[in-house]
């Protein structure tokens, strides 16, 4: 089975406290859940439609995985501290082969 890549950018942040919050939750959440966390923060450089907010790149074994990272008791109590504190993109690709 091929990698999975969870690439999750902040549109606009509008609660620095909820976001503290959510990272809080978020990170152990989705390490236990296999994720390797291989980039984080701010962009160095932006194109074309880029916007320069935080932006996380997370590695898992599988699409499957990632999926169920997301869908996992604790990644979601990590939403629910986030509670509308941002808007954000959030997509899982599977790695080319």
């Amino acid at each position: 089975m091929p990698k999975a890549y969870w690439i999750n950018t902040f549109r606009s942040i509008n609660d620095e406290r909820k976001l503290a919050a959510y990272i809080e939750l978020a990170g152990p959440a989705l390490g236990a859940a296999g994720g390797k966390f291989l980039a984080r923060g701010l962009p160095a450089h932006a194109f074309e439609s880029g916007i320069v907010e935080r932006t996380t790149l997370i590695e898992f074994d599988s699409v499957d995985a990632a999926v169920a990272a997301y869908n996992s008791p604790a990644y979601q109590q990590a939403l629910r501290a986030l509670d509308d504190g941002a808007e954000r993109d959030l997509r899982i690709i599977e790695a080319a082969s």
